[in-house]
Formats: structure tokens, sequence, C-alpha cells
């Protein structure tokens, strides 16, 4: 590495040497392939990638293990097994959704444990784990399932910018995190709307509060990623994430290499060799072709996120389908819309699935000519409380009109859920190998009963001999399809796909009575 000098009067940056988590296996092709990388182009550079001697390896989770059964024919567990071998020496770290797993709604308690331990038991090391509310109650039981298996309990501050998410309301949920028993913390800014400034404070605010490592992620989808770490390795941050060249910039990461590079010569130097990351950058590039009808088109900075308080994806992915829809002319109106929805829904974090669930609102709330008319049942759930708490308090004019004489709920959502893992053992009984089947239908039923059927079901060739009549599709009344006109051009209610940031999402829709 090349020794330089920071450029604060040459006192050298950092505090010790900074840890570097590697997203090439799960957030990069997330963010920039579509969740489509295959584990045939993973393995073959396991060998090189351990060897660098990252902190950790993002592998699993997110949005992987969905795709891993809806798109690619394989079974996430088996991903999780073969990656674990191939790479021995490196800790694998995931993205767990807290009480929703990797799922759109919460599990039971039983569930949610099962399925934590059973991560563990096939090489899990490290769960990053959150809420899209950053309600702290919905992250306890994952935390304590982590402990229990041995493993890492990494707790998440999902970062956002409103008049209600303060530097002392972030610090006092990592205080939470800590008291919880999580071994680390990471500010995830999934939005790209963390500033440099702001991550100097916050990470400085964390340390004086906090005994247990920070860590940052951001995307680099506004331009300002790279200062952004520095900042906040500048204020003591522990750990950052990156991804190795070949796969970086535009929605995605800062690239590995270049802020390795950056750091070299200074305290927080990270002590990572440039020749070792060579051959994973050429292997990216040459397997990077293979996934170009995934490719994001996004490849630049787009600084109008600044304004728009919109993930870089959420925002692209209506235009194109509002002009699929012959709605291009609404684009304005769906932008004004998505922050009085956020607000109306308690200043909530723009991050799965809440991204959709705004989203999805205020198309529906622009299209329909009055707002709140039709309200898919993820927003009702919203304000009826059975997401977990909002930042604030939702809107009480707007939540009378969703809900009517219900009554939101206050406790945890799981209080009210029972167990469940028996009800999904009979779901699958003499179709589930093992419990990981049961698991992956725990967690996505229609996605694992397309892909028992395409790939387990022994009886498959007969049915394919003699198929039955293929079932058609919901119309996506979303921006995801033309919606069904009611005679003037309105959405009628029922059940619709949905896509929102280039995600697949299943609603119900209820017409709200005036």
């Amino acid at each position: 590495m090349a020794e330089q000098k920071s450029s604060n009067g040459g006192v050298p940056i950092g505090r010790g040497p900074v840890k570097i988590t590697e997203l090439l296996l799960r957030d990069a092709h997330q963010s920039l392939l579509a969740t489509r990388m295959r584990l045939e182009d993973m393995l073959p550079i396991c060998e090189a990638l351990d060897k660098v001697g990252y902190y950790s390896l993002e592998v699993w989770g997110g949005a992987t293990f969905d795709s891993c059964l809806r798109y690619l024919d394989e079974d996430p567990w088996e991903r999780l097994r073969q990656l674990k071998k191939a790479l021995p020496k490196t800790p694998l770290q995931m993205l767990l959704r807290g009480q929703n797993i990797l799922g759109y709604r919460h599990y039971g308690d039983d569930v949610v444990e099962r399925f934590v331990l059973k991560s563990i038991e096939y090489g899990m090391d490290i769960f990053r784990i959150f809420d899209a509310l950053n309600d702290m109650r919905n992250l306890q039981t994952a935390v304590k399932a982590v402990l229990k298996g041995g493993a890492h309990a990494q707790g998440t501050i999902c970062y956002t910018v409103s008049p209600v998410h303060t530097l002392e309301l972030f610090v006092e949920q990592g205080r939470q995190l800590e008291e919880m028993g999580c071994q680390s913390i990471v500010v995830k800014d999934m939005a790209a709307l963390m500033c440099p400034v702001p991550a100097f404070d916050l990470v400085r605010a964390l340390k004086e509060t906090v005994k247990i490592p920070v860590h940052v992620h951001t995307h680099s989808t506004t331009g300002v990623a790279p200062m952004v770490l520095l900042r906040a390795i500048d204020a003591g941050a522990d750990g950052v994430d990156t991804a190795i060249s070949a796969l970086s910039g535009g929605s995605g990461h800062v690239c590995t290499e270049a802020f390795v590079e950056s750091l070299a010569g200074t305290s927080a130097d990270t002590g990572l060799d440039q020749e070792d990351f060579i051959p994973i950058a050429d292997h990216v590039r040459k397997i990077r072709p293979k996934y170009k009808e995934f490719e994001a088109s996004f490849t630049g900075s787009d600084p109008r996120i600044f304004l728009s308080q919109i993930p870089g994806g959420m925002l692209s992915n209506m235009e194109s389908q509002l002009k699929q829809m012959g709605c291009a002319d609404k684009m304005d109106e769906v932008l004004a819309e998505v922050p009085r929805v956020r607000k109306e829904m308690g200043y909530i974090p723009l991050v799965t699935p809440t991204s959709q669930i705004v989203g999805t609102q205020a198309v529906f709330n622009v299209l329909m000519g009055e707002r709140y008319k039709q309200v898919p049942a993820e927003s009702r759930a919203i304000f009826a409380g059975r997401y977990g708490k909002t930042p604030v308090p939702v809107d009480p004019d707007i939540q009378k009109k969703v809900l009517g004489a219900d009554k939101p709920i206050t406790c945890r959502p799981a209080d009210e859920i029972p167990a469940e893992w028996d009800n999904f053992v009979e779901a699958t009984k003499g179709r589930a190998r093992n419990d990981d089947d049961v698991l992956s239908y725990a967690v996505f039923p229609k996605v694992w009963e397309e892909f028992y059927e395409k790939n387990l079901n022994p009886d498959r060739k007969k049915k394919e001999a003699a198929p039955a009549a293929k079932e058609v599709p919901a119309a996506a009344p979303s921006p995801a399809a033309r919606p069904a006109a009611a005679g003037n051009g309105q959405v009628r209610g029922g059940r619709y796909a949905v896509t929102v940031s280039g995600k697949r999402f299943e609603t119900k829709v209820e017409v709200v009575e005036p």
C-alpha cells in the first residue's frame, strides 16, 4: 500500500484499524443485479475472498432467500451450507428483518427462533438485525435467539431524515440495542440520505454513549458515500461496508479497493493487501455480463433523493411503471404524495417493507382521485399498529378513516401471534424433506410451493406430461401494471401483486367508504 497522510493537518484519521465488511455476495448484487447472482458464480471466487482478511462477508439474507427460491431454483439453505464450506476462515454475515425474518409480515416467536438457530447451525456467524420502524421490541426475539445460538448479534439503527429523527433519538436507540444484548451496532443508511457532517456527529455521539463497536452502512446513490464513510471513521467508527470495484457504485456501494487505499498509512489502515483484490474483481468482471438483463439502469448519482427522501430504486421504478400504465403525467403528483403519506404514517423510514407500503399507498391516493379511498391491507396494518410503534403517532384523522371502529394495538405485534411452527409442519407434511423446507415455506409459502413443484416434487414429470391449466395471475393495480378499471379509471378492491422498488409485494386492497 502507498504511504499517505491525512488531509486534516497531518493527523491520521480514525482511531484504529477499520474493519471491512465485503458486500459482493449479498447487497452488491441485490442493488445492481436484482439479486440474481447464482451460487455457481460465487463458489469459484470464495478461496480468494477468504484470503483477503475481511472482518466479514455478507452472503445471505435481505432479498437473497426469496430470490433463490423464486427465480434461481436454488435452495437458500444449501447456498449457505456451501458458502460456509468454501469460506472457512472469514465470518459470514446476514441481514435479518427482525420479527419479519426475511418476509413481509411478523412471525411467531417460535418460528423466529427456529430460523435463527438453523442459520447458525449451517454456519452463520453475524446477524445484522433491523426493524423497518426502528421499533426495538421487534428485534428482541431475534437478538435472544442469536445469543442463545452463540453467534454475534449486530443491532441496527435504520437511518432516515425527518423532523422527528434527531441525533438524540438515534443515540437512544443505540443505547437500547446495547441493553438488549447486541454485541455491535450498525447505522444502516439504506436510502443514501446521510451526509458527512451528520455521519460524524452520529457516530461520535454513539461512541460516547455505548461501549460496543459501531459500524456504518450506506449506498452510493446520492454521491456522498465515500465522504460519509471517511467522516464516520474520523468520528471513531469501527467498521464500514464496501463492495468490490467490479460491482460497486450507482445504487450500490463504495468501492472496496479505493476505500482501502484511502485509509492506507493512517491509523485507520485496514491492513488489507490490494493484490488480494485483483482476482476477485477479475472474476466479477467476467461473470457480470451474464446478468446484463438484470443490470440496474441507474449508474451515476441522484441528488434528487436529498429533496424527495425517496430511495433511488423506488424513484426510478415508479417512473418506469407509471409510464407503462399510461400515467407518466402523474409522476410529480406521486412524488409529492409520498412524503405526505410518510408523515401521516408517523414518519416511518423507507426500507423494506415500509417503502413498498408508502409507495403503493401514494400511487393509490393519486390514481383514485381521493386520498385513502382504497387502502392496501399493509397500509391498514401500519395504522393499526401491527407493524409496531411508529417514530411518532400516525395521523389520527387518517387512522380513523382507515380503521373505522377498529382499535389499534399498542403491544409488541408478535405478542398477539400464537406459536406457528406446528401449523407450518402440518401444511408441508409429506412434502418437506426437513426443517429447512418448513422454514422456507413459513417465510414464503406460495414461493416455496412453486419451488417444490418445480424442483422437489417426485411426481412432477407426470404432471409435466399432463399439464393443468395455468392459473392467470391477478392484475396489478399499483405501479406494476395498468389498474383494473371500475368504469371511471379507478381501482377495484381485491388481492393484487404490486411491484415497488423492484420488489414484488402481494397486497390486499380494501375500499374505505367515505
